[in-house]
């Protein structure tokens, strides 16, 4: 592990305990009963132990869509061709994409970074930070070298501390790169050792046949690399992807700066479990915010402990559950800075004999 990477993995501190306990504090004061608003209340009390104050007021939040493409896409593994992920990174920077839209709704910011697109892309919105022009094929040997997978995750940190520097102090993670579900799979397979045929999903919308396919190339991609378990960026370079290495550089990034960090569906959870397994410090700064229909999200989460507040079906990625979760934070948020105390609504509390 390079110096630079050791730096930033050593900048990630605890949770602020005082604060945690002043939130939950406040809440036991507020007009209903303790624990009564559920996962509201629990996101309340993890965002102040994130931030270290006790009513944190987040407004600036963005969702990091970080763009790359892969080289197992020769395998036949998606249901769309590669030229798709340059042209999707164009409507992200157009604002046509369902994470623009619900980026809007939440008023959040989409933030779109080139790590790894196979492409020359060129837009005064775009940030590229490209590491090379997507991965290897992982079915004939490592998706890329460890130093590459390195400046990757150190392009995803940048990405934050300039946000961080521009104010902004809520981050979702989101990503682009057709391919990406098969790597991601892989990624889970490594670190818990799950059967291919758990772990991958339909991705793109494939339908049987191709889907056994799919799982035969994860079995071939594991078989020729062994990647080891216990080096996280051993698994990230021989069976990763790049825009996965720079979404595990916006987690650490967002840890280090105290900032909370949404994790969105199955490929934001495949570079989770990398971050995590690279610096277990940052586990109590991520929040989950949806189960995906993709196959094997459910065991990225189990693995994480991540619970999600949003059961709707969805499978599409770029960040679209990160949006839609940022407006539950901002409730919560709210509800400790708005709603009143027993006290000042003039209520009965249980310690009143109610």
């Amino acid at each position: 592990m390079s110096e630079q990477l050791q730096l930033l993995i050593d900048r990630i501190q605890p949770l602020d305990e005082p604060a945690k306990q002043a939130a939950l504090h406040h809440q036991n004061q507020l007009t209903k009963p303790p624990g009564s608003l559920g996962l509201l209340e629990d996101l309340a009390v993890q965002l102040a132990g994130i931030t270290g104050e006790a009513k944190p007021k987040i407004e600036k939040k963005a969702v990091i869509v970080m763009a790359g493409d892969h080289g197992v896409c020769e395998e036949g593994v998606s249901a769309f061709p590669a030229e798709v992920t340059p042209q999707m990174v164009h409507n992200f920077l157009r604002g046509g994409a369902a994470v623009n839209v619900l980026a809007r709704e939440a008023g959040a910011d989409v933030i779109c970074v080139d790590v790894g697109v196979n492409a020359d892309l060129s837009d005064p919105n775009l940030q590229s930070r490209k590491v090379r022009k997507g991965t290897a094929n992982m079915a004939k040997g490592p998706a890329m070298t460890r130093a590459e997978a390195e400046a990757a995750i150190k392009a995803g940190a940048d990405t934050v501390q300039e946000c961080i520097q521009a104010g902004y102090r809520l981050f979702s993670t989101g990503e682009m790169g057709i391919g990406n579900t098969t790597a991601s799979a892989a990624i889970l397979c490594a670190f818990t050792g799950l059967p291919a045929a758990d772990a991958v999903g339909r991705g793109t919308g494939i339908g049987d046949a191709q889907w056994e396919h799919k799982c035969s190339v994860v079995r071939r991609a594991l078989e020729v690399n062994q990647p080891d378990a216990d080096d996280a960026i051993d698994v990230l370079a021989k069976v990763g992807g790049l825009e996965i290495a720079g979404l595990v550089g916006v987690i650490l990034g967002a840890a280090a700066n105290r900032a909370p960090i949404v994790i969105d569906g199955f490929i934001s959870s495949a570079a989770a479990l990398t971050a995590v397994r690279l610096a277990p410090a940052v586990k109590p700064y991520l929040i989950g915010s949806h189960l995906s229909e993709e196959r094997g999200h459910a065991a990225l989460l189990s693995e994480l402990e991540l619970q999600p507040c949003l059961h709707l079906n969805m499978r599409l990625g770029e960040g679209t559950g990160g949006a839609l979760m940022f407006q539950l934070i901002d409730a919560s948020l709210r509800i400790m800075r708005e709603m009143a105390t027993f006290a000042q609504a003039g209520v009965s509390g249980k310690d009143d004999g109610q």
